[in-house]
């Protein structure tokens, strides 16, 4: 199944805001699972020296990554496909 790679700028977000908005990914992932849109939060990385983000997703589509993040009510700047390569 295609990995997607949501970026996004945090600027300010303490740790504890990023375990919530991490907390909120999974959760809202496994909703629309539920629902019949398959979406798997895999992990995130973060980069303090920027504020940046990076969320990987697997799902058959953009579409359902896109509906995850604004209903967990996470901004986002771009959502493309990449290939997460694990050794």
């Amino acid at each position: 199944m295609p990995i997607y790679a949501v970026q996004r700028q945090l600027p300010g977000i303490t740790m504890t805001e990023l375990a919530g908005a991490q907390k909120a990914a999974i959760d809202t992932s496994a909703h629309l699972t539920r629902e019949g849109f398959p979406v798997k939060y895999i992990r995130s990385n973060y980069y303090p020296s920027d504020a940046r983000c990076t969320c990987l997703f697997e799902s058959p589509d953009a579409e359902s990554v896109r509906r995850v993040n604004e209903e967990a009510l996470l901004p986002f700047e771009k959502i493309e496909e990449v290939f997460d390569l694990n050794p």
